[in-house]
């Protein structure tokens, strides 16, 4: 899990009922973390990231918002503002404890289509989402993945980590895209190390609207332009476990915190690179893992549904 990162948190705010199938994913790091982005779909749906490239002034980051809604649900990174200002966390502004502006970058998937028009996340969806955040947290139909789909099959929240050697590489994927997790021919996930046991697809009924998010993070000491490798790499597992990936219709969009707990080894290069790598397989891993553990929800089968 994500959270395997210290000083790593996730908060949920699901709703799914009569007309809603929607929510916000929260990865709290209240201590700073140092950001970056990448966005590789043509259909992003973003807020504050042009804070995150290095030549900005502002290096840390106190919570990435993942929201359902598409641009509807940026809304959600004010309630998580307005949870951190309460807490006095953020870019401090002002002599005064509570004089701070917290960061918070946000990215959004496309689900209107799961709930009732006019029925998507609002800040009341960031705040309660920083309210519950802790080191335990559900994978599957949650907070973003609420009405996340993937290709003909249910999406979901996924989320893996690994140890590579002294440091910890986590990553949390919200699964919504235009592609397939599963090989049509097989039955079976792309990713062969996460295979399990082969279903029958239903017909497509994705949205042609869609976007896989997420976060990678590690307890490395790294600087902006090294954290944007991660979320770089990140997007090399995202291609790996979806097919196709980063179309026009898909706002694939990664971030990558580094809370900067480890000294990064030397020679810095090489110490980077096994992070990177890292970075591809866990992204990989939670695409898949969101996709597993997700339920039918509103009429869109979910793989584990298939095997009954």
């Amino acid at each position: 899990m994500i959270t395997d990162v210290p000083g790593v948190l996730v908060g949920h705010h699901t709703r799914v009922e009569e007309g809603w199938a929607t929510g916000t994913t929260v990865v709290l790091v209240r201590d700073g973390a140092v950001g970056a982005v990448d966005s590789r779909g043509g259909a992003p749906g973003t807020r504050e990231t042009d804070l995150l490239e290095p030549s900005n002034l502002v290096s840390s980051v106190h919570a990435v918002c993942l929201s359902g809604g598409s641009a509807y649900g940026l809304a959600a990174a004010d309630g998580v503002m307005r949870w951190l200002s309460e807490q006095h966390v953020g870019f401090p502004v002002g002599p005064r404890p509570h004089q701070v502006v917290p960061i918070v970058p946000a990215a959004v998937l496309f689900d209107l289509d799961m709930s009732s028009w006019g029925n998507w996340p609002d800040s009341s969806f960031g705040y309660s989402a920083c309210a519950s955040a802790a080191e335990s947290f559900e994978l599957g139909c949650v907070g973003a993945g609420a009405g996340a789909r993937t290709g003909s099959l249910k999406g979901g929240v996924g989320s893996a980590s690994v140890r590579v050697g002294q440091h910890v590489v986590g990553a949390l994927a919200a699964v919504n895209a235009v592609g397939e997790v599963v090989d049509r021919s097989t039955g079976l996930p792309w990713l062969p190390s996460l295979g399990t046991v082969p279903v029958e697809l239903p017909p497509f009924v994705g949205s042609r609207l869609n976007t896989t998010i997420g976060v990678v993070a590690t307890d490395a000491a790294l600087s902006k332009a090294e954290c944007r490798r991660l979320a770089m790499a990140a997007h090399d597992g995202l291609a790996r476990a979806v097919r196709p990936a980063h179309s026009m219709f898909d706002g694939d969009t990664v971030f990558a915190l580094a809370t900067g707990a480890v000294p990064l080894a030397e020679p810095r290069p090489f110490a980077l690179d096994a992070l990177c790598t890292a970075a591809a397989d866990v992204f990989a891993e939670s695409i898949v893992s969101g996709v597993l553990a997700a339920t039918s929800v509103a009429g869109v089968k979910a793989f584990r549904d298939l095997l009954r």
